[in-house]
C-alpha cells in the first residue's frame, strides 16, 4: 500500500497501485483536468481506502455527473476521482503519493478529454 496525502495532512490514503500503475500514468486534457494540472494513475475501486479525514473531503461534480473529483477544501489539493471513463476505477494524484516525484515518469502521455467517446452519445 502507498500513502496520499493532501498538502495539509487533512485527508490521507492508502491505496494499493497495481503493476504499471504509474508508467501507465496519463494527463487529462478535458476542461476541468488541465486546469488541475494533475498527473493520475489508476487503481481498481477496492484499491483505495480513506484513512484519515473521509468527513472533510469535498466533492465536484459537472457535466454527466458520473466523474466524482475529491479535494481537500482546507488546502485545495485534488486526491482523487472517480473516472467518468471508467466508474470501477479512481484516478489518483500522483504528485500526492508519498516516495513518488512525477519528475521521475519522465514525459507523462496526454488522454483526449475533450472529445471523450461518452459525449459522443
Amino acid at each position: 500500500m502507498t500513502r496520499l496525502s493532501c498538502h495539509c495532512g487533512a485527508v490521507v490514503l492508502e491505496v494499493a497501485l497495481p503493476p504499471g500503475a504509474l508508467a501507465a500514468a496519463r494527463r487529462c486534457d478535458c476542461s476541468y483536468c488541465r486546469r488541475r494540472g494533475a498527473i493520475m494513475a489508476g487503481v481498481p475501486l477496492d484499491g483505495l481506502r480513506v484513512v484519515k479525514g473521509a468527513d472533510h473531503l469535498a466533492l465536484y461534480q459537472w457535466g454527466t455527473g458520473v466523474a466524482r473529483h475529491y479535494f481537500c477544501p482546507t488546502c485545495g489539493i485534488y486526491t482523487h476521482h472517480r473516472r467518468r471513463s471508467n466508474p470501477n476505477e479512481y484516478g489518483v494524484n500522483v504528485g500526492a503519493l508519498e516516495g513518488v516525484n512525477p519528475r521521475d515518469l519522465g514525459e507523462v502521455p496526454w488522454s483526449d478529454g475533450v472529445n471523450h467517446p461518452a459525449d459522443r452519445r
